[in-house]
């Protein structure tokens, strides 16, 4: 899909950044999209700007990283091996599963 109006190509291209070039070096993905096995944070929230536009996507988005912040609850009560942090909020929370 491609994407036209200004604020929607800066906001891509944020999101671009991060997918490239920092999200590979972190080693975790996103809590929701490990709890679900589906889209990262990331992704769901540059799907959700392309489609929507920057001010109507912004409720969505932050419903998105508030679901984020719910499966990192509920991976803390389930033992495991994997840990990571929530890309939620800039303070990181840590999570395992």
């Amino acid at each position: 899909m491609k994407v036209t109006n200004t604020p929607r190509r800066v906001v891509d291209a944020a999101i671009t950044g991060y997918q490239r070039h920092i999200s590979p070096r972190k080693g975790y993905r996103c809590a929701r999209g490990a709890l679900h096995g589906d889209q990262t944070c990331s992704a769901a929230v540059r799907r959700i700007i392309r489609e929507r536009g920057v001010i109507r996507g912004i409720r969505p988005s932050v419903m998105r990283f508030v679901a984020c912040y719910q499966a990192a609850t509920l991976l803390k009560l389930v033992p495991g091996e994997v840990r990571g942090v929530c890309c939620c909020g800039p303070i990181p929370i840590p999570f395992r599963f």
